[in-house]
């Protein structure tokens, strides 16, 4: 597998995504820069108060995340490989007078473009998917991390990439922790999947145990692992919305979210 193509072909995708995204419902920008958090109850809860302390937002896309923090106080710097993604959060930054950074390149590089270390190292909802290996990953969030700073993320669980979704009904296609790159095209986006635009991606299945493996052994240490059965987001197909607002598969046959917390020793 060539990763630079890999990476490359993504990077195009994403870069076609931000207008599209920009435009949509689901990012509801109108309502953002109106006041409106992007953030989910997941994260508000594990990070709690965050005025006054550095975050480093990993993986931010066009900066909502990086920017609601920014609003609540977090000296914020966001990470995307996107050009235009990057580009725009700048101009959100100016257009809402905030005081957030943004930095352009893999998120694997990031130590070679940011040598400041952050009390806090954020990342969420679908970034893992798009790392072929996950030691690199979390060497770099252990260089990026103040001794006794806090690693958090929140992300779709890997029982639910197993699936392919181009189908309907879903099919169980790929494996848990498979090694092999998948590759899809397809029509749309989560965003807006009434786009026309073809979306050419590469991705990597990684189950937990990978995921903790991988930050302990980059000296992080685990506070908590949770699983979840309901999601923020309705991106599934089949999902019920339950009485909090979050989506659920009906039979809950599996957690749609995990979440973990961990220190730099």
């Amino acid at each position: 597998m060539d990763r630079h193509k890999a990476f490359e072909t993504n990077r195009e995708t994403w870069n076609k995504k931000v207008a599209i995204h920009a435009a949509s419902d689901f990012y509801d920008l109108k309502g953002f820069k109106k006041g409106t958090s992007s953030l989910n109850a997941y994260e508000l809860d594990a990070l709690g108060d965050v005025s006054g302390k550095s975050l480093l937002h990993l993986q931010c896309h066009f900066g909502l995340d990086t920017l609601s923090w920014s609003r609540m106080g977090a000296k914020c710097t966001g990470v995307d490989i996107s050009e235009e993604a990057i580009r725009l959060a700048q101009a959100l930054n100016g257009e809402l007078d905030l005081d957030a950074q943004f930095v352009c390149c893999n998120v694997l590089d990031t130590s070679e473009h940011i040598s400041e270390t952050f009390d806090i190292v954020f990342t969420s909802y679908g970034t893992i998917g798009w790392l072929p290996d996950l030691r690199p990953w979390a060497k770099m969030i252990a260089e990026r991390l103040k001794p006794g700073g806090t690693f958090y993320m929140v992300e779709f669980h890997p029982i639910a990439w197993m699936f392919d979704y181009k189908v309907s009904p879903p099919k169980l296609q790929y494996g848990y922790h498979q090694k092999e790159a998948i590759y899809e095209e397809y029509e749309g986006t989560y965003g807006d999947t009434n786009s026309k635009m073809l979306s050419k991606e590469y991705g990597w299945n990684h189950g937990l145990g990978e995921v903790i493996t991988s930050l302990t052994e980059a000296g992080l240490q685990i506070a908590y692992l949770n699983e979840y059965d309901a999601s923020p987001y309705d991106i599934f197909p089949g999902l019920v919305k339950n009485s909090k607002g979050m989506f659920e598969l009906p039979d809950k046959m599996y957690p749609l979210i995990f979440e973990i917390k961990a220190i730099r020793k």
